[in-house]
């Protein structure tokens, strides 16, 4: 018989006792001949294979297994369970041991038969008194579980078992025995084994039907009317016939008879709620009822939906019942806690928006309680959340690399989608961008800046990406007058690209070592072998163009500036672009014209010297073989004179959107003179 308050599925793992046993029995095989050694080596592997099985170990299950000499005893392993593994689906074998010698059990006539997950014994010795092993395998996993025999000695001329399970009768009223032996008889039925239980009162057997006795089913007693001479033991005797041995197995029950009542039952679950669940789960809901009372209370708690009963207990069923359940509580108030569970192994769409009822019968009343079973919201917010995590992301990511690539992006626009842009050629501009830097002879006048403006870019912004400038080194007309020039050039352009250095805009020469190295660094880039210093003159008079207190000699040079700053930040028609070619300090930059530090901070710079310092790093992590091969000469695209530069992207980033040079017959004879 099984023993205990619940079930709890645990696995216990075999002794190193037991692992030397088997391991022993396998090396005293000898080897006599070729077939004894092939034999002798398949045995071993299966010895060895048990002993070096890693099974997930449930350790000894809590409830016990209790006999006596002579009876029957039934040994069930738990590990057949979907709380192990998916048993339906997968195949498996249980394989019986004994923990004290650490032999496989087999059946043996008489004795012992083993079915599967249960191991019976069909005489109980003394002898059998101890723990068995069962070991499941599965093609891809094993597991082991220990289960407890204890075999009790016989009390001499008793009719009872050693060892008794307590139950209570409630005097005055009609009540119940419950035999533990459930589990035998669904065995058996499971065997298609027929069975038959006799109760005796003491030693004395009880007739159903006689002396206020009767039978409710086959495990129940009932008493009609319980009476002080009740308080007695009580004694359940199941017998069959298994393996050709007719035995039986016997429970032995203390009844205590109590004075008890009972009142109206409180139902405190469900409390007339709505429920939601997912379709396609499985689902279960308590109900929970109080009677207030002293004793065991005569209710039934049953579950409805729609006015019918829900009786099935097996979990065979898509939705059953649990047994009813009962616990006596003496604080705060005394009474007993009723619980019954209502479960569905899968709930369907028929499940819902239907009301389910648990109900309390009692000789006082019915009350009952509801809910109603509803499916649940679908989930859009972790969706949505998703959908705007991933858009905010993917949006941040985009602004960081329009930010970090924005040139490179907009030139490959350019060049992939000429259509998105608008047309130039009929805005009637003749130049793509107005070249302004120091005149010779005016303040500020670099020859590396002249260089700059006559040399690189008319090799890269003419020649390699086909813009059209007017640089007036080399555009102007003989004889044109300056306003004129000026005039007439700027509104043939599309921007301006003014240049300048640290000593453009003062009147006097601020020399620092950045701008003499940047300078030099200049005239390098462009010329390797041009080597000269520019040379700045002082002068005092003549005006400043936006009334500060640096002055240009250079009537030109005032003009341009003037004529920029007005067009591109009063009337807005023409864009201005800073190119700075050396590196300008915070306070060279506090001696520039406002109208220039507001661009410059406006809209920013295009800077060469940014350009030449990325060069210089290059170039020194070139290889000496390949700086043998120029002969220390860069070629016409270096990488400070390629498009490709970061420096030439920006100036072309700035320019116009190229499109098909308007070309006028008369200017272009004239310039060619």
């Amino acid at each position: 018989m099984k023993f205990g308050l619940k079930r709890k599925e645990k696995l216990f793992l075999l002794s190193n006792a037991v692992i030397q046993l088997k391991q022993q029995k396998c090396s005293t095989m000898g080897l006599s001949s070729t077939l004894g050694s092939l034999f002798f080596l398949g045995l071993l592997v299966i010895c060895t294979g048990f002993v070096q099985e890693n099974c997930t170990n449930y350790r000894l299950q809590f409830e016990r297994v209790f006999s006596v000499p002579g009876d029957m005893a039934m040994l069930n392993s738990t590990l057949v369970s979907p709380d192990v593994f998916n048993f339906r689906n997968i195949s498996y074998n249980i394989t019986w041991y004994d923990s004290k010698t650490g032999q496989e059990i087999r059946n043996q006539t008489g004795r012992i038969m083993v079915q599967g997950e249960t191991l019976w014994f069909l005489n109980v010795m003394l002898d059998d008194d101890g723990e068995y092993v069962s070991i499941l395998r599965t093609p891809f996993q094993c597991y082991s579980q220990a289960t407890r025999l204890i075999v009790d000695q016989k009390v001499t001329e008793a009719c009872e078992r050693p060892r008794k399970v307590g139950q209570t009768l409630t005097s005055g009223v009609s009540d119940t025995l419950s035999c533990p032996l459930r589990d035998y008889i669904n065995k058996l039925e499971s065997y298609n084994i027929s069975s038959s239980l006799q109760w005796y009162r003491g030693c004395q057997p009880i007739v159903d039907g006689m002396d206020g006795y009767s039978h409710r089913d086959k495990t129940t007693l009932i008493i009609k009317r319980v009476e002080a001479q009740n308080n007695c033991s009580y004694t359940c005797t199941l017998t069959f016939t298994l393996g050709g041995v007719k035995g039986s197995v016997s429970e032995t029950i203390d009844a205590w008879v109590t004075e008890v009542y009972s009142l109206v039952p409180q139902v405190h679950e469900p409390a007339n709620e709505i429920i939601k669940a997912p379709m396609g789960s499985n689902f279960t809901k308590r109900c929970r009822v109080f009677v207030p009372g002293v004793g065991r209370p005569f209710v039934d708690v049953i579950w409805l939906v729609r006015d019918n009963f829900i009786l099935k207990t097996e979990p065979i069923d898509r939705v059953y019942t649990s047994e009813q359940r009962m616990l006596i509580q003496e604080v705060p108030s005394k009474g007993a806690w009723l619980e019954r569970l209502l479960m569905f192994s899968e709930l369907r769409e028929e499940d819902f928006h239907i009301n389910y009822t648990c109900r309390a019968y009692s000789s006082r009343g019915s009350p009952e309680g509801y809910f109603t079973l509803l499916p649940t919201d679908p989930k859009i917010i972790i969706p949505i959340g998703s959908v705007l995590g991933g858009v905010m992301v993917l949006f941040i990511i985009s602004v960081v690399v329009y930010y970090l690539f924005k040139v490179d992006i907009v030139l490959w626009f350019r060049r992939v989608f000429p259509v998105l842009y608008t047309n130039t050629d009929s805005d009637g501009k003749l130049y793509d961008a107005y070249v302004a830097y120091p005149q010779p002879c005016a303040i500020g006048f670099s020859k590396d800046v002249e260089m700059f403006a006559l040399q690189a870019l008319p090799q890269v912004l003419e020649k390699a990406c086909g813009y059209k400038l007017f640089i007036a080194g080399r555009d102007c007309l003989p004889g044109q007058a300056i306003l004129d020039s000026v005039e007439e050039n700027i509104q043939a352009s599309r921007r301006l690209l003014l240049l300048y250095t640290a000593s453009t805009f003062t009147s006097k020469r601020h020399t620092s070592s950045t701008s003499s190295n940047n300078n030099n660094n200049l005239s390098k880039t462009i010329n390797s072998n041009n080597n000269s210093e520019s040379k700045i003159d002082d002068n005092d008079s003549s005006m400043s163009f936006d009334g500060s207190e640096e002055v240009y000699p250079d009537t030109r040079q005032q003009l341009e500036c003037l004529a920029a700053m007005h067009r591109s930040l009063l009337e807005g028609s023409l864009k201005v672009v800073l190119v700075e070619l050396e590196e300008i300090t915070p306070a060279q930059l506090a001696l520039f014209p406002e109208s220039v530090r507001h661009l410059r901070k406006k809209q920013g710079a295009v800077c060469w010297w940014k350009n030449h310092r990325t060069r210089e790093r290059w170039r020194t992590c070139m290889r000496r073989r390949e700086d043998e091969e120029k002969g220390g000469q860069e070629s016409q695209f270096s990488p400070s004179l390629s498009p490709s530069s970061r420096f030439w992207k920006e100036m072309r980033y700035y320019m116009p959107v190229r499109g098909k040079r308007v070309v006028y017959p008369e200017k272009t004879a004239l310039l060619n003179l």
